[in-house]
C-alpha cells in the first residue's frame, strides 16, 4: 500500500457500478436504520475491515495511543462523546491511505477495582501471607454482605491480583460489546489489561531503567495522606475544596528573654482552624515586612497547654492579611508548612499517624523529663489514639479552662486538599515513598518538559496553556508509590542486616528478563524463601506503582515495546493521543515525562482534547456527582450513528450539553442518508448506475459537482486540523441542499420520462447522482459508518471504510467552469414556485400553467440554462418568463402565476 493517498482517488464505483450495463443496484424494498449495527459489527469483524496492517512502514501508518476506560464500574456517554471523536480520526486516516493502529486497552488496576473485589468476594488483602494455588473466595457476590474489613478474609496479593482480573472480565466483554456497538473501528486482535502480565512487566522494566539511571528514587518526607484510602497521594491528585471549619485565637506565651526583649509578658495570640496540631508546633511565622512582628523575630515563645518552646520567625510566605498575621507552622497541617520546615530548617514533630489518629505513644519532645509544661504527658495521654476531630475538641476545651482561648471559635470556611477520590480532608505524614524526577525540583528538567510542550500539536491549541502551567507550577517530585495492593508492585526487595534492619540504601533488584515479578511472594536471586523476615535475609518493598505510572506508559504497551520491538519500530512514536482534559496534568504529563527519560522524544505528535459532557443544569458530568447517563439505552433508543452524529457536532476542547434533540437530528440525517440514496439510486431501475465522468454535460449537474467539490476541500482541511464538527457541517449543508433542490430538480430528466433509449440529459442526471452519491457517502462515513456502509452494499465493491477519501480535483474538472451557486439560485426559484402552491393550499402536484419569476440578474441566463429541470419539478406546463432583477439578490421572487385548477387531495 502507499503511504500517502493517490493524488487522483477514483471517483468511480467498483464492479455493480460502471457504464450502466449490468446488474443494477442491490437496494432492499424497504429501508431501516433498525439492527444495521449488529449486522455490520459482526461483517466487519468477520472480514477484518480494520485490521491492521503490521507490514506497513512507519511513514504508512497512523498510530494512536486510544485512551483505556476503567473497568470498575459502566461506561456513561461521556466515554461514548470522546471516543467517538477518536474513531472519526481513525476512520478518516484510513481512507487517505494509511495504516491505523488503532489498538483498545482496559484501565483495570486501581482503587475502584479494589473495593469492589474486596466487597464483590469478601476479601482483603494481606501481602504478607502466601500464595494459595487453589483458593477459593468465601462469597461471590457483595449484596446483602458485610462490607467491613473485619469480616473480610485476608488473602496474598498474588490471589487478590487474580480475583480483581476475574471480575473485571466481565466489566471488559460488556465494554467491548458497547464499543462495538457504537462502531468503534478498534482492530480487537490489538488490546491489552493495564494489570496484565505483560504491562505489569513493562511498567517494572520502566521503573528499573528509572531507578538505574538516578531519575527513580526513594525518600522519607512528608506528604498528602489519606486516611481513607491508607495510601500517599500525589500532587496531580489533589483537589482543593471548601471544608467547614472554625478560627480559634489563641495565646502564645512570651518566654522571659523574650518577654525582657518586647519589654512586655503580653501573651502572642494566634489564629488557627487546626487547634489540635499545637503540639506538633515548631515555629511561629510572620511576613518579614510586618511591622506588627518584626521586633519578635529571632525570639522564643511557650506553647499553650504543653509549653515547649518554639522560635517566632519571619519568611514571606506568611499572610499578613489572614487571621493575626501570623501563623503555626507544624509538622504538619498544610502545604506550606512542608515549605517553611524545609526551607527553615525546622525540627520535626510529628503526632498524626497514616490512621488518621494522633500517636498513642507519648511523643519525646513533649516527655515527663522534657523542658515542657508540666502536665503535657498527662494531657497527651487523653489525646492519643483520638481522631483529629476528636483530638480538636478535647484540646478546645483544655484551652478554654486554661485561658489560652480567647473568645469563642468563630466558624469559616476553609480551603482543604482532597484525594479526588476521597470524602475527607488529606492530612499530612511522614512516611518512606519512592518518586520519579519529573521537573518539579530539577530546574534543568522542568524546562526539558516545558519544551516538549512546545514540540506537542495540542488539538484546540489553547489547551497548551493547561500543560505549561501545570509544569510551571510543579513543587516536588512525582510520588509514585501507593500502599494499595492491585497494581503493579515496586520490584524491589532490600537486605536485612545481622539485627534485623532494613538496608534501604541497597536495594535488590530482579533482571529484566525476570518481569514480571510479586515481592511479597517471588525470592530475589543469591536468597532462598525462608530467609524472608529474617536477619540476614531480605524484605519485599510492600508498596504497588501509582496506577498513573503505569498507564504513563501505554505506547508502549499498546505498541510492544518489551515483547514486540518490530512492531513497536512501526509505530512509535505514535501520532495521537485523544484524552479528556481534566486528565492533561496526570495522563499526558506523565506519559510525556516517561518518553522523555526512556527514548528522548515525545510520546506522540499530536494531542486531541476532548471537552466535557454537561447535564441540563449545565453542570460536569461525572460519576461523582451522579449525574451520568449510560449509553446503552440512547444507542438502543437513537441509534449508533444518531449518537455518533451528536458527539461530532461539537469541537475538541469544547463543553457540550447532554441533548437527546441533537441525536433525534442526526437520526434524521441517518434515516436520510437510507433514503435519499435509495431514491437516488433506483433511477436506472435495473440498470447498473453509470457514473462515467464524461457523461455529465448538463449545466446543472455540473454546477452541483462543482459545489460537491468545494465541499470536499472544506472537509479535508478541516478533518486535517482535527475538526470534525467543520467536516461535518460542511457536508451536512450541502446534502441538504441536495436531497431538497437538485435531487426535485432532476428527477424527472433522470427518469427519463419512462424511455428505454437513455438521452444526454438522462445519462448526465444519473451519472451525476452516482458521482456525488459516490462522494457524499465517503464524506459521510467516519461519522455515519452504518448508515453509509449500508448504502455501499447496496451498489459498491468492498466496504466504504476501505475506500479512498475524495479529492475535489476530480469533481472540478467534470464540473469545469460551472459555477456552484447556479444549484443554490435554481433551488430558490424552486421554492419560489412551491411556495405559490403553498399559499394557495393546493398539492404540490397542481400544475402551473404560466408563471413569471424575477431571478438575479447575475443568474438570470444560467437559470434559463435549467429552464427545463425548473419547469419538470414545478410542474409548469406552460411558459416560464425569467426577469432579471438586481444583480447580487439572494432571493427569487414570483410576480406572476397562472395555476391549473387544484387536483384532488
Amino acid at each position: 500500500m502507499s503511504d500517502l493517498p493517490p493524488t487522483e482517488p477514483t471517483t468511480t464505483a467498483t464492479s455493480r457500478a460502471g457504464s450502466g450495463q449490468g446488474a443494477g443496484p442491490q437496494v432492499p424494498d424497504r429501508v431501516s436504520l433498525d439492527g444495521i449495527e449488529d449486522r455490520w459489527a459482526g461483517a466487519w469483524a468477520a472480514k477484518g475491515t480494520y485490521s491492521f496492517d503490521r507490514t506497513a512502514t512507519r511513514e504508512q501508518v497512523y498510530s494512536i495511543d486510544t485512551p483505556p476506560p476503567t473497568v470498575s464500574g459502566s461506561l456513561h456517554v461521556g466515554h461514548v462523546f470522546s471516543y467517538t471523536h477518536t474513531d472519526i480520526v481513525a476512520r478518516y486516516q484510513r481512507m487517505r491511505g494509511r495504516e491505523v493502529f488503532y489498538p483498545m486497552g482496559w484501565d483495570d488496576n486501581g482503587l475502584p477495582t479494589e473495593r469492589r473485589v474486596q466487597n464483590f468476594f469478601g476479601v482483603r488483602c494481606d501481602p504478607s501471607l502466601p500464595y494459595e494455588s487453589d483458593f477459593t473466595p468465601p462469597q461471590v457476590g457483595g449484596e446483602g454482605k458485610s462490607t467491613r474489613a473485619g469480616d473480610q478474609q485476608p488473602i496474598s496479593r498474588r490471589n487478590f491480583i487474580e480475583l480483581c482480573e476475574k471480575l473485571t472480565v466481565a466489566d471488559e466483554r460488556e465494554f467491548e460489546s458497547l464499543w462495538r456497538n457504537l462502531g468503534l473501528s478498534v482492530d480487537w486482535e490489538h488490546h491489552y489489561q493495564t494489570i496484565s502480565g505483560e504491562a505489569r512487566a513493562v511498567a517494572q522494566q520502566a521503573f528499573l531503567r528509572n531507578l538505574a539511571r538516578g531519575e527513580a528514587y526513594q525518600a522519607e518526607a512528608p506528604g498528602m495522606w489519606d486516611v481513607t484510602f491508607q495510601t500517599a497521594v500525589a500532587q496531580a491528585e489533589l483537589e482543593a475544596r471548601d471544608y467547614p471549619g472554625a478560627f480559634h485565637r489563641v495565646a502564645f506565651h512570651p518566654t522571659a528573654a523574650a518577654g525582657e526583649q518586647a519589654g512586655t509578658g503580653a501573651p502572642l495570640y494566634i489564629e488557627t482552624t487546626r487547634p489540635e496540631l499545637i503540639p506538633a508546633v515548631v515555629a511561629l511565622i510572620a511576613h518579614p515586612d510586618d511591622a506588627r512582628y518584626q521586633h519578635l523575630f529571632g525570639t522564643t515563645v511557650r506553647s499553650p497547654l504543653f509549653g515547649v518552646e518554639v522560635p517566632v520567625l519571619a519568611h514571606p510566605l506568611a499572610e499578613p492579611d489572614k487571621g493575626a498575621g501570623i501563623a503555626m507552622c507544624c509538622t504538619f497541617g498544610d502545604l506550606t508548612d512542608v515549605v517553611w520546615w524545609r526551607e527553615l530548617q525546622l525540627p520535626t514533630r510529628s503526632v498524626l499517624g497514616r490512621d488518621g489518629r494522633l500517636l498513642r505513644e507519648v511523643p519525646t519532645w513533649l516527655a515527663d523529663d522534657a523542658d515542657v509544661a508540666p502536665g503535657a504527658a498527662a494531657l497527651w495521654a487523653e489525646l492519643g489514639g483520638k481522631t483529629t476531630f476528636s483530638a480538636r475538641t478535647a484540646v478546645v476545651d483544655a484551652l478554654r479552662a486554661s485561658g489560652d482561648l480567647d473568645g469563642e471559635p468563630v466558624p469559616t470556611q476553609r480551603k482543604a486538599n482532597f484525594f479526588e477520590k476521597g470524602d475527607k480532608p488529606l492530612e499530612i505524614v511522614t512516611s518512606r515513598q519512592w518518586y520519579i524526577g519529573n521537573g518539579g525540583r530539577d530546574e534543568e528538567l522542568r524546562k526539558e518538559m516545558l519544551t516538549r510542550g512546545t514540540e506537542l500539536a495540542f488539538h484546540p491549541d489553547f489547551m497548551r496553556v493547561r500543560y505549561e502551567n501545570w509544569v510551571g507550577g510543579l513543587n516536588g517530585d512525582w510520588l509514585v508509590s501507593r500502599q494499595r495492593f492491585f497494581g503493579v508492585p515496586i520490584p524491589v526487595w532490600y537486605p536485612l542486616d545481622a539485627d534485623g534492619e532494613i538496608d534501604y540504601d541497597a536495594p535488590l533488584t530482579p533482571g529484566e528478563d525476570q518481569l514480571p515479578i510479586d515481592p511479597s511472594s517471588d525470592v530475589p536471586a543469591g536468597y532462598t524463601a525462608d530467609q524472608r523476615g529474617v536477619p540476614g535475609g531480605f524484605v519485599s518493598d510492600p508498596d504497588v506503582m501509582d496506577t498513573w505510572a503505569t498507564s504513563s506508559l501505554t505506547p508502549q504497551i499498546a505498541g510492544g515495546w518489551r515483547s514486540d520491538p518490530d512492531l513497536f519500530a512501526r509505530v512509535f512514536p505514535m501520532d495521537l493521543r485523544p484524552q479528556g482534559q481534566d486528565i492533561i496534568r496526570t495522563w499526558l504529563f506523565s506519559t510525556v515525562v516517561r518518553s522523555h527519560l526512556e527514548h528522548g522524544v515525545l510520546p506522540w505528535a499530536n494531542a486531541a482534547i476532548s471537552g466535557w459532557i454537561l447535564d441540563p443544569d449545565r453542570k460536569k458530568m461525572s460519576k461523582s456527582k451522579g449525574n451520568v447517563v449510560t449509553p446503552r439505552g440512547l444507542l438502543e433508543e437513537h441509534g449508533s450513528d444518531a449518537v455518533r452524529y451528536w458527539a461530532a457536532s461539537a469541537r475538541l476542547g469544547t463543553d457540550a450539553a447532554f441533548e437527546v434533540k441533537q441525536m433525534k437530528i442526526g437520526r434524521r440525517l441517518a434515516i436520510k442518508v437510507l433514503n435519499a440514496s435509495k431514491f437516488a439510486l433506483a433511477f436506472g431501475g435495473d440498470r447498473a448506475l453509470a457514473i462515467d465522468p464524461e457523461l455529465v454535460t448538463d449545466p446543472l449537474d455540473r454546477a452541483m459537482l462543482g459545489g460537491l467539490a468545494d465541499v470536499v476541500d472544506r472537509a479535508t482541511a478541516a478533518l486535517d486540523i482535527y475538526d470534525h464538527t467543520r467536516a461535518l457541517e460542511a457536508t451536512e449543508t450541502f446534502f441538504w441542499a441536495f436531497c431538497d433542490d437538485y435531487l426535485e430538480l432532476v428527477k424527472d430528466r433522470a427518469y427519463g420520462a419512462g424511455s428505454d433509449e437513455v438521452s444526454p440529459g438522462t445519462a448526465s442526471a444519473r451519472a451525476a447522482l452516482g458521482l456525488a452519491l459516490d462522494t457524499l457517502l465517503r464524506l459521510f462515513a467516519p461519522v455515519l459508518p452504518f448508515a453509509t456502509e449500508e448504502v455501499w452494499s447496496w451498489w459498491q465493491e468492498g466496504s466504504v471504510h476501505r475506500a479512498p477519501w475524495p479529492t475535489a480535483a476530480p469533481l472540478r474538472g467534470i464540473a469545469g467552469d460551472a459555477d456552484p451557486a447556479l444549484l443554490g439560485a435554481a433551488g430558490a426559484a424552486l421554492a419560489a414556485l412551491r411556495k405559490v402552491k403553498s399559499e394557495a393550499k393546493v398539492s404540490m402536484k397542481t400544475a402551473i400553467l404560466s408563471a413569471e419569476l424575477v431571478v438575479p440578474g447575475n443568474r438570470a441566463a444560467a437559470i434559463a440554462a435549467v429552464e427545463g429541470d425548473l419547469k419538470a419539478a414545478g410542474r409548469v406546463t406552460g411558459p416560464l418568463t425569467l426577469t432579471p432583477g438586481p444583480d447580487g439578490a439572494d432571493t427569487v421572487e414570483v410576480r406572476s402565476a397562472d395555476l391549473a385548477d387544484p387536483e384532488p387531495r
